[in-house]
């Protein structure tokens, strides 16, 4: 626990504050409580909570916050709108609330991974919290840096953790939990990547007819890349034009540039088939293609009996650049991913298999062409197709989960002080608000609310697959991976050489899978992890590993089985069907 000298420091200062100012000290926490109503009245609306749990839940924060009245607290997460909601409203009500005063930085997500390897290596407080990636649970637990939010809230954030905080309640909490059964992140909001698609040209008669005589299959959500790849060449190389206006049916992106790296690691290899069966991650070999044995990476190379460059990878990283090629914008091929994002909201793109559902709040604008006059979309979301090494039981798609994380570098007091925030901006009091301002949910109460109900209709499905039983099957980079940020850097380098050509997709990566596992070694040399740190497998014929079962998996002789699509108003009931 802080330094009760400084408790009692604090608690002299505030009585002559209290003083000075002629309030006593009752008419102070009245203060404190009169804020709390009037953000409920205006702002923390709709919630799960009646108006009277929700000021029950806020004069918990009102009363744990005491110690820390007058401190300042300084926080930072990546650049999102939920984020921006956070750092412009529920820091300053929180701040009203509790009398501590929180200011929420926004950078860009890798700045924010660098000040946190900066603290890691040097031990320095510069945020007293940090929202980033679920994506590094591999790398917080292995150092030893990262703080155990199941040791925080059993041991010295005991008294500060709400009694309403309710962790089951978070939809993405196994994401965070670590192969030590400990929590080290706690979510702050979450969005998927999914499959996005024009369901008004779908629906066509005549689209339909033409596509069914050349195909053989109906047009509709495809249910493989062979499906997907056949929608793409058709509405690309055959329809061509919707309302005199071009139009291409596949959109992607494949400039240089860092975020060229997400396009991959965010499980692109685990949509075609790549890694081993096992939700949240595969095991022994994850969707990054590294095994791990008892917790401790052993390869990414297939002679060492990783996937990185195995053939399901290869194949995937083939067919991301034949469709970017043949049937994107042309232009798509220089673009980054911001760059990309909303090119689908202009209205001439047919689908696109890696679409992040945090687009959708702008891909629901009015005035938008692909928005209806009424407000609903002509878009849907769905599930994303799966490639040919896919096998029921493997994660099928990824899922963003940005986390509150705490370091141990921290001083105490500002740590729980920051703690409670993480409480706050989770609480159920504002999170369903949160949810429908940024669209990225975290909790299963808020996304069963009749107020997500009501919503549905204009989001496109992003309700309806959260409220399925498929979203289980999407999921964050896992705990395999044992330096997120060392490793992640590698792969927009060598992903660029197969984009532009300069090598082929197995050449580019063999240079991936090396790279990775030259990385892994220093990490086994150095010591520097506390636990599961890489124990490396000795490089052997690739034979030898594509004979033992799982993954990495031979090479098929038929990488492309015939297309199948399912209706999407199908699945919605396939769906409903399996909720019940």
């Amino acid at each position: 626990m802080f330094d009760k000298k400084n408790k009692l420091r604090h608690s002299i200062s505030l009585a002559a504050m209290l003083a000075l100012s002629g309030l006593s000290a009752s008419a102070w926490a009245d203060a404190y409580e009169d804020a709390a109503k009037k953000w409920i009245g205006s702002e923390f609306k709709p919630s799960t909570l009646t108006a009277e749990q929700q000021l029950e839940e806020l004069k918990w924060f009102i009363k744990a916050a005491e110690p820390f009245r007058g401190m300042d607290i300084k926080v930072v997460s990546e650049t999102l709108t939920t984020h921006e909601y956070e750092s412009k409203v529920l820091a300053k009500a929180f701040s009203e609330i509790t009398g501590i005063k929180l200011t929420h930085d926004l950078l860009q997500e890798g700045d924010v991974v660098e000040k946190m390897q900066t603290v890691m290596q040097s031990d320095k407080n510069i945020y007293d919290g940090w929202v980033n990636d679920s994506d590094l649970i591999g790398t917080h637990f292995r150092y030893g840096k990262t703080e155990s939010i199941t040791d925080l809230m059993a041991n010295e954030g005991k008294n500060f953790t709400s009694p309403t905080l309710d962790i089951k309640d978070f939809i993405g909490i196994s994401f965070t939990t670590a192969p030590d059964g400990k929590i080290y992140q706690l979510p702050d909001q979450q969005f998927a990547n999914l499959y996005w698609f024009r369901a008004d040209w779908f629906e066509r008669a005549d689209l339909k007819a033409k596509f069914k005589e050349k195909y053989g299959y109906e047009l509709g959500v495809p249910v493989n890349w062979s499906a997907y790849e056949d929608i793409a060449k058709f509405f690309g190389e055959d329809v061509k034009e919707i309302d005199g206006k071009r139009i291409y049916g596949h959109m992607d992106y494949g400039k240089k540039d860092p975020s060229l790296g997400w396009r991959f690691t965010d499980a692109w290899f685990s949509m075609a088939g790549g890694g081993d069966k096992g939700i949240p991650n595969g095991l022994p070999v994850d969707e990054w293609g590294i095994r791990v044995e008892d917790c401790h990476p052993v390869g990414s190379s297939v002679t060492r009996g990783g996937d990185t460059n195995g053939p399901a990878a290869v194949f995937a990283t083939t067919k991301y650049v034949d469709w970017l090629k043949k049937y994107a914008p042309p232009e798509a091929a220089g673009m980054t991913f911001s760059e990309s994002g909303p090119v689908p909201s202009q209205g001439n793109i047919a689908q696109q298999i890696f679409w992040y559902t945090a687009f959708t709040a702008d891909m629901t604008k009015p005035g938008l062409p692909v928005v209806n006059a009424d407000g609903t979309p002509k878009w849907r979301m769905a599930p994303s197709p799966r490639g040919p090494y896919w096998e029921e039981g493997m994660k099928l798609g990824y899922q963003d989960v940005g986390s509150w994380t705490f370091m141990k570098s921290t001083p105490e007091k500002q740590k729980l002080a920051a703690w409670l925030y993480a409480q706050f901006v989770t609480s159920k009091t504002v999170s369903l608000k949160k949810t429908i301002v940024g669209l990225t949910p975290i909790r299963e109460s808020d996304i069963n609310s009749q107020a997500m109900t009501d919503l549905a209709p204009k989001l496109g499905g992003l309700v309806e697959f959260y409220r399925s039983p498929a979203r289980v099957q999407w999921t964050p980079t896992g705990t395999n991976v044992p330096d997120y940020p060392r490793l992640a850097q590698l792969w927009w380098s060598h992903i660029a050489e197969a984009a532009s050509g300069e090598k082929t997709p197995q050449q580019a990566l063999d240079g991936l899978a090396k790279d990775q596992d030259a990385i892994m070694t220093r990490l086994e040399r150095s010591k520097a992890q506390a636990v599961c740190a890489p124990k490396m497998n000795p490089e052997r014929d690739a034979q030898y590993w594509f004979d033992q079962p799982g993954a990495p998996k031979p090479k098929l002789a038929n990488e492309k089985p015939k297309g199948e699509t399912v209706s999407y108003n199908e699945l919605l009931k396939s769906w409903e069907a399996a909720r019940k």
